[in-house]
Protein backbone atom coordinates (compact mmCIF):
# COMPACT_ATOMS: atom_id res chain seq x y z
CA UNK A 1 0.00 0.00 0.00
CA UNK A 2 1.68 3.09 -1.37
CA UNK A 3 5.09 1.69 -0.98
CA UNK A 4 4.98 0.53 2.51
CA UNK A 5 5.92 -2.68 2.86
CA UNK A 6 5.43 -5.27 6.03
CA UNK A 7 2.56 -2.86 7.70
CA UNK A 8 1.87 -5.38 10.31
CA UNK A 9 5.73 -5.43 11.22
CA UNK A 10 5.57 -2.03 11.63
CA UNK A 11 2.91 -1.09 13.82
CA UNK A 12 3.88 -3.60 16.08
CA UNK A 13 7.41 -1.94 16.32
CA UNK A 14 5.35 1.62 16.34
CA UNK A 15 3.70 0.37 19.53
CA UNK A 16 6.56 -0.70 21.18
CA UNK A 17 8.67 2.14 20.42
CA UNK A 18 5.87 4.83 21.41
CA UNK A 19 5.19 3.05 24.86
CA UNK A 20 9.05 3.63 25.76
CA UNK A 21 9.35 6.75 28.09
CA UNK A 22 11.25 9.95 27.18
CA UNK A 23 10.84 13.38 27.35
CA UNK A 24 8.19 14.20 25.35
CA UNK A 25 5.82 11.62 26.77
CA UNK A 26 7.12 12.41 30.99
CA UNK A 27 6.90 16.04 29.73
CA UNK A 28 2.99 16.19 28.54
CA UNK A 29 2.31 14.11 31.86
CA UNK A 30 3.67 16.05 34.17
CA UNK A 31 1.62 19.13 32.38
CA UNK A 32 -1.11 17.96 32.38
CA UNK A 33 -1.07 16.65 36.14
CA UNK A 34 0.05 20.25 37.14
CA UNK A 35 -2.09 22.63 34.86
CA UNK A 36 -5.53 19.98 33.76
CA UNK A 37 -6.26 18.77 29.58
CA UNK A 38 -6.17 21.79 27.77
CA UNK A 39 -2.47 22.65 28.65
CA UNK A 40 -1.68 19.03 28.49
CA UNK A 41 -2.86 19.01 25.28
CA UNK A 42 -1.19 21.92 24.49
CA UNK A 43 1.85 20.46 24.84
CA UNK A 44 0.99 16.99 22.99
CA UNK A 45 0.50 19.59 20.38
CA UNK A 46 3.97 20.30 20.39
CA UNK A 47 5.29 17.34 20.69
CA UNK A 48 3.43 16.34 17.21
CA UNK A 49 4.58 19.21 15.64
CA UNK A 50 8.00 18.37 16.65
CA UNK A 51 8.13 15.03 15.43
CA UNK A 52 6.17 15.52 12.03
CA UNK A 53 8.85 18.60 11.40
CA UNK A 54 11.73 15.31 12.20
CA UNK A 55 9.73 13.16 9.50
CA UNK A 56 9.81 15.77 6.62
CA UNK A 57 13.55 16.57 7.43
CA UNK A 58 14.48 12.61 7.56
CA UNK A 59 12.35 11.86 4.14
CA UNK A 60 14.58 14.68 2.84
CA UNK A 61 17.96 13.52 3.72
CA UNK A 62 18.93 15.85 6.60
CA UNK A 63 19.68 12.55 9.13
CA UNK A 64 22.13 11.60 6.53
CA UNK A 65 23.80 15.09 6.86
CA UNK A 66 23.48 15.08 10.17
CA UNK A 67 24.83 11.67 10.71
CA UNK A 68 27.69 12.47 8.21
CA UNK A 69 28.63 16.14 9.73
CA UNK A 70 29.86 15.37 12.91
CA UNK A 71 30.24 19.34 13.96
CA UNK A 72 26.64 19.19 12.74
CA UNK A 73 25.09 16.26 14.93
CA UNK A 74 27.22 17.73 17.73
CA UNK A 75 25.64 21.03 18.00
CA UNK A 76 21.99 19.68 17.75
CA UNK A 77 23.07 17.18 20.13
CA UNK A 78 24.50 19.32 23.34
CA UNK A 79 21.96 21.95 22.23
CA UNK A 80 19.04 19.55 23.21
CA UNK A 81 20.98 18.34 25.99
CA UNK A 82 21.68 21.79 27.78
CA UNK A 83 17.80 22.40 27.05
CA UNK A 84 16.95 18.96 28.94
CA UNK A 85 18.79 20.33 31.78
CA UNK A 86 17.31 23.77 32.23
CA UNK A 87 14.22 22.10 32.16
CA UNK A 88 15.24 19.51 34.82
CA UNK A 89 16.76 22.48 37.19
CA UNK A 90 13.15 24.17 36.54
CA UNK A 91 11.27 20.93 37.51
CA UNK A 92 13.93 20.55 41.08
CA UNK A 93 13.23 24.16 42.02
CA UNK A 94 9.50 23.94 41.87
CA UNK A 95 9.82 20.46 43.96
CA UNK A 96 12.35 22.33 46.44
CA UNK A 97 9.62 25.02 47.04
CA UNK A 98 6.88 22.24 47.49
CA UNK A 99 8.76 20.85 49.85
CA UNK A 100 9.35 24.42 52.10
CA UNK A 101 5.53 25.06 51.83
CA UNK A 102 3.77 21.66 51.95
CA UNK A 103 2.15 22.60 55.42
CA UNK A 104 1.32 25.65 54.06
CA UNK A 105 -1.52 25.38 51.97
CA UNK A 106 -2.49 29.15 51.25
CA UNK A 107 1.66 30.37 50.79
CA UNK A 108 1.50 27.23 48.55
CA UNK A 109 -1.28 28.46 46.29
CA UNK A 110 0.49 32.07 46.15
CA UNK A 111 3.47 30.33 45.22
CA UNK A 112 2.27 28.12 42.68
CA UNK A 113 -0.31 30.98 41.01
CA UNK A 114 3.82 33.34 41.21
CA UNK A 115 5.53 30.58 39.61
CA UNK A 116 6.98 30.10 36.74
CA UNK A 117 4.31 27.52 35.50
CA UNK A 118 2.42 29.69 35.44
CA UNK A 119 3.86 31.70 32.03
CA UNK A 120 5.34 28.33 31.07
CA UNK A 121 4.49 27.68 27.18
CA UNK A 122 3.98 24.32 27.31
CA UNK A 123 3.63 23.94 23.65
CA UNK A 124 6.69 25.97 22.91
CA UNK A 125 8.61 23.84 25.26
CA UNK A 126 7.50 20.38 23.87
CA UNK A 127 8.10 21.45 20.69
CA UNK A 128 11.84 22.34 21.27
CA UNK A 129 12.50 19.33 23.09
CA UNK A 130 11.02 17.68 20.28
CA UNK A 131 12.87 19.12 18.10
CA UNK A 132 16.58 18.93 19.31
CA UNK A 133 16.60 15.51 19.32
CA UNK A 134 19.21 14.56 16.29
CA UNK A 135 18.70 11.20 17.53
CA UNK A 136 14.88 11.25 17.40
CA UNK A 137 15.86 12.72 13.30
CA UNK A 138 18.21 9.24 12.69
CA UNK A 139 15.89 6.99 13.98
CA UNK A 140 12.87 7.75 11.87
CA UNK A 141 14.90 7.39 8.94
CA UNK A 142 16.51 4.65 9.88
CA UNK A 143 13.32 2.31 10.97
CA UNK A 144 10.69 4.12 8.32
CA UNK A 145 13.08 3.05 5.50
CA UNK A 146 12.72 -0.64 6.71
CA UNK A 147 9.24 -0.43 5.48
CA UNK A 148 9.62 1.51 2.37
CA UNK A 149 9.53 -0.19 -0.93
CA UNK A 150 12.69 0.38 -3.00
CA UNK A 151 10.87 0.12 -6.45
CA UNK A 152 8.02 2.18 -5.62
CA UNK A 153 7.90 5.05 -7.66
CA UNK A 154 6.59 8.04 -5.06
CA UNK A 155 8.48 7.19 -1.77
CA UNK A 156 7.86 10.39 -0.68
CA UNK A 157 4.20 9.18 -0.28
CA UNK A 158 5.19 6.34 1.94
CA UNK A 159 7.05 8.79 4.20
CA UNK A 160 3.78 10.19 4.74
CA UNK A 161 1.76 7.17 5.35
CA UNK A 162 4.25 5.74 7.92
CA UNK A 163 4.44 9.25 9.34
CA UNK A 164 1.03 9.59 9.54
CA UNK A 165 0.50 6.52 11.55
CA UNK A 166 3.48 7.29 14.00
CA UNK A 167 1.40 10.50 14.94
CA UNK A 168 -2.12 8.44 15.79
CA UNK A 169 -0.51 6.00 17.84
CA UNK A 170 1.27 9.02 19.48
CA UNK A 171 -1.87 10.61 19.47
CA UNK A 172 -3.73 7.80 21.38
CA UNK A 173 -0.46 6.96 23.66
CA UNK A 174 -0.38 10.88 24.92
CA UNK A 175 -4.39 11.23 24.91
CA UNK A 176 -4.29 8.73 28.12
CA UNK A 177 -1.17 9.71 29.34
CA UNK A 178 -2.94 13.34 29.82
CA UNK A 179 -6.29 12.13 31.21
CA UNK A 180 -3.93 9.82 33.53
CA UNK A 181 -2.09 13.18 34.56
CA UNK A 182 -5.29 15.16 35.53
CA UNK A 183 -6.86 12.42 37.44
CA UNK A 184 -3.30 12.56 39.53
CA UNK A 185 -3.62 16.19 39.51
CA UNK A 186 -6.40 16.46 42.61
CA UNK A 187 -4.25 13.55 44.40
CA UNK A 188 -1.21 16.03 43.82
CA UNK A 189 -2.93 19.06 45.02
CA UNK A 190 -4.31 17.10 48.51
CA UNK A 191 -0.53 15.41 48.85
CA UNK A 192 2.19 18.25 48.92
CA UNK A 193 4.83 15.50 49.92
CA UNK A 194 3.44 13.60 46.66
CA UNK A 195 3.57 16.07 44.29
CA UNK A 196 7.13 17.31 45.25
CA UNK A 197 8.72 13.94 44.94
CA UNK A 198 7.31 13.50 41.56
CA UNK A 199 8.56 16.88 40.76
CA UNK A 200 11.60 15.88 41.65
CA UNK A 201 11.77 12.58 39.87
CA UNK A 202 10.88 13.81 36.69
CA UNK A 203 13.75 16.77 37.09
CA UNK A 204 16.14 13.55 37.66
CA UNK A 205 14.61 11.40 34.38
CA UNK A 206 15.23 14.56 32.48
CA UNK A 207 19.00 15.07 33.81
CA UNK A 208 19.01 11.70 32.41
CA UNK A 209 18.03 12.10 28.92
CA UNK A 210 20.32 15.07 29.17
CA UNK A 211 23.34 12.27 29.81
CA UNK A 212 22.42 10.37 27.99
CA UNK A 213 22.11 12.14 24.47
CA UNK A 214 24.99 14.17 25.36
CA UNK A 215 26.97 10.54 25.26
CA UNK A 216 25.14 9.67 22.41
CA UNK A 217 27.50 9.59 18.90
CA UNK A 218 26.09 9.78 15.24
Amino acid sequence: MLGVTDLPTYLVGLVLIVLLPGPNSLYVLSVAARRGIRAGYGAAAGVWCGDTVLMVLSAAGVASLLQANELAFGVVKFAGAGYLIWLAIGMMRAARSMWRTRHERAQAASASAASPTATERPYRRALVISLFNPKAILFFISFFVQFVDPGYAHPALSFVLLGLLANVASALYLSALIFGGTRLAATFRRRKRLSAGVTSAAGVLFLGFAVKLSLSSA
